[in-house]
């Protein structure tokens, strides 16, 4: 090589070097322009108020969540009210996310890590878009698969990773990226049942009991005072007392999965229609049907009455005694109406409950009569022929 060829080498070697060079600083600037250095936010100029809507949806759902009028609503379930707390975590969830590992996914490798955007092919994470007022996009990403850990409570060597850490999340608005964030955003869900608000009625001292539409005869169970022992209001039977209590606890603890679309309360077919009068002078009145499929029932409630506006006196009552009860009352009394008038707007829907939530209040006639004992000797003695040890 003479002296001529050496320098063109060189000289194209440090050509060559300076092009790599310039890329590698090129790529970095970028890497770090996009925010992905670890342990920086993944959103770092989202902020809470700016929030408006919410719009999620995966390879089967979409929930769009709109906050209207300094509250949340569940556009696919006609406007509901949405659970606010599930949406204030889930917005500071995402503004609180942080880059625990920055990657170089390819378009071919999304499906692996479920990066997918909905509707454009398999391997589909969970798309999440915020948007403010006006219907600007704040942020776009999608959802991925979790990233997982083992597990702290199983301390064995061949203890496989099970606990959620973190999630691969690919952010879309600007230029793509891909990182593994630290928190795995379980309850970032695109079912619209999951941003319900579940608050559901809960009829409390429970007076009397009225079922009919059952199978068999209807029936109606009371008791004279709260904590009395309930009975058949009409006579005839014994009436269970653990199938009573089952019964009024059911309308205390009642909950909902869904709300249903497209169902009108008077179009369900053939309710049984359950009626509660309590000690507050409230009357809850539900219509259950079923849906279908024996595990979910479709249940309107409606509320009537007006809370107790004085405390009825208790016998040979001391004056401090009725000043404290009287307070008491007062102040149950403001907690009971601001419930009852949430109460009563739910009457405009009709829910899907499950089975298990209604199946107490659901009993023949029949099932509410307690079951005679087997004759036989009656009594805590032993039996005829047994004898202690050391007798004879």
């Amino acid at each position: 090589m003479n002296r001529k060829q050496f320098l063109a080498l060189v000289i194209a070697l440090i050509i060559v070097g300076a092009a790599g060079a310039a890329m590698f600083w090129q790529n970095i600037a970028e890497y770090r322009a996009s925010g992905a250095k670890i342990g920086a936010k993944l959103l770092p100029d989202m902020k809470v108020a700016d929030v408006a809507q919410i719009e999620l949806r995966d390879g089967k759902s979409q929930s769009t969540l709109v906050r209207k009028e300094n509250r949340w609503v569940v556009q696919e379930r006609n406007n509901y009210p949405a659970d606010f707390k599930a949406i204030s975590d889930l917005i500071i969830k995402l503004i609180d996310l942080k880059v625990v590992q920055a990657d170089q996914v390819g378009e071919s490798l999304l499906p692996r890590v479920e990066l997918v955007e909905p509707g454009r092919g398999e391997g589909v994470g969970t798309k999440i878009e915020l948007k403010d007022g006006a219907g600007k996009t704040l942020a776009n990403v999608v959802l991925g698969k979790k990233v997982l850990k083992k597990d702290p409570g199983n301390p064995l060597p061949a203890a496989q990773n099970g606990v959620p850490a973190g999630r691969y999340v690919r952010v879309l608005t600007g230029k793509d990226r891909v990182a593994v964030v630290n928190d795995p955003l379980n309850n970032a869900e695109a079912s619209p049942g999951q941003w319900l608000d579940k608050d559901f009625v809960k009829a409390e001292r429970v007076k009397t009991l009225a079922v009919s539409g059952t199978a068999g005869q209807p029936w109606k169970i009371t008791r004279d005072v709260e904590w009395g022992q309930w009975k058949f209001a009409a006579g005839g039977g014994q009436l269970d007392a653990s199938a009573a209590v089952g019964a009024a606890n059911a309308l205390s603890q009642l909950g909902f999965s869904d709300v249903a679309i497209g169902v009108k309360p008077e179009e369900l077919t053939k309710p049984v229609v359950i009626t509660a009068e309590t000690f507050d002078g409230l009357t809850y009145t539900l219509r259950v049907s079923p849906r279908g499929s024996s595990e979910e029932y479709l249940v309107n409630v409606a509320v009537a009455g007006e809370p107790l506006s004085e405390r009825p006196p208790e016998k040979d009552e001391k004056a401090e005694e009725k000043e404290r009860r009287d307070k008491d009352f007062a102040e149950t009394r403001k907690r009971l109406e601001a419930r009852v008038q949430r109460e009563k707007g739910l009457a405009s829907w009709t829910y899907v409950v499950e089975r298990k939530q209604v199946a107490p209040l659901l009993k023949s006639r029949e099932e509410m009569i307690a079951k005679r004992k087997p004759e036989g000797r009656e009594g805590g003695g032993p039996p005829s022929g047994f004898s202690f040890p050391g007798r004879g």
